[in-house]
């Protein structure tokens, strides 16, 4: 028990150590130039930062991550008003991972591999997208779709180099290994630790950016639509443990929401 106690605080700090890192993020765009708060404040204007460009995504990439990782000095009390409910709903879902993945999600082989297909088909979608509106923005003379797919594809770069550092820090087994108890700081697991979903967080800031470049109800409902259904299945596929996947999905808002207010450029008024 008091192994179990030891290992359980490890992992809540190693979570809000990450929490911070993402959401301090979101505090630093406002320096790195001057950028609206989120989520509350009206959109920039056309003239507040220079045109989005691809030959502008190297340099703003590693200056994000630099933002990324070096945030939690940055984090303001405004940002714990999602980061500490956020923290509370991690701890709950750790805790009944193994329960829910035991009792509750079907192991019939069948059914986890067709969930397992349709979360491939929904990542592969939504990773898609902005691939699609950078080609129709570029070849279709639409500065607004450009932005929206470099802006997108940059979100989804950031979030890999975050998923990746995350697992990279908690080792954690899938729910395959050893019964589903969802050991963390497990070597064997490497680099296909669990924790967080790799693909919740991608899916989840290409679709956070999707929907901030298009804020029409039809656009916000339909992408995060795809992304939710992108989570269920990764659960009910048995690839990843609840907790798993709501981590993925906030970091990946954040990651996705972060880079929109940092970068944004298109404004109709630029037509």
């Amino acid at each position: 028990m008091k192994q179990f106690s030891t290992n359980f605080l490890r992992v809540i700090s190693g979570f809000t150590f990450a929490a911070l890192l993402t959401a301090g993020a979101s505090a630093h765009a406002q320096a790195w130039p001057p950028a609206p708060y989120i989520p509350d404040a009206p959109k920039p204007q056309a003239q507040a930062g220079e045109p989005v460009t691809l030959r502008a995504v190297p340099t703003n990439f590693v200056k994000d991550q630099g933002a990324i990782w070096t945030s939690p000095i940055r984090v303001r009390e405004r940002e714990l008003k999602y980061l500490i409910p956020l923290g509370l709903a991690t701890t709950v879902a750790i805790t009944a991972d193994h329960q829910t993945m035991s009792d509750v999600v079907s192991r019939n082989q069948d059914f986890n591999h067709k969930n397992v297909q349709v979360s491939n088909a929904l990542t592969g979608g939504l990773l898609g997208a902005p691939v699609v509106f950078f080609a129709a923005g570029q070849f279709g003379g639409n500065p607004h779709a450009r932005e929206t797919g470099i802006l997108a594809g940059e979100a989804v770069l950031n979030g890999l180099v975050v998923e990746q550092g995350i697992k990279l820090m908690t080792w954690r087994e899938r729910p395959s290994v050893d019964g589903a108890k969802g050991k963390f700081w497990q070597s064997s697991a490497g680099w296909d630790s669990s924790f967080p979903s790799s693909h919740s967080l991608l899916v989840w800031s290409s679709a956070a950016v999707m929907a901030e470049e298009y804020p029409s109800w039809w656009m916000k409902t339909g992408v995060y639509t795809l992304a939710t259904g992108v989570i269920l299945t990764r659960v009910l596929g048995q690839q990843h443990f609840p907790s798993d996947v709501l981590v993925g999905s906030a970091f990946g808002w954040m990651v996705g929401h972060y880079v929109y207010k940092k970068h944004h450029h298109w404004h109709p008024d630029s037509r």
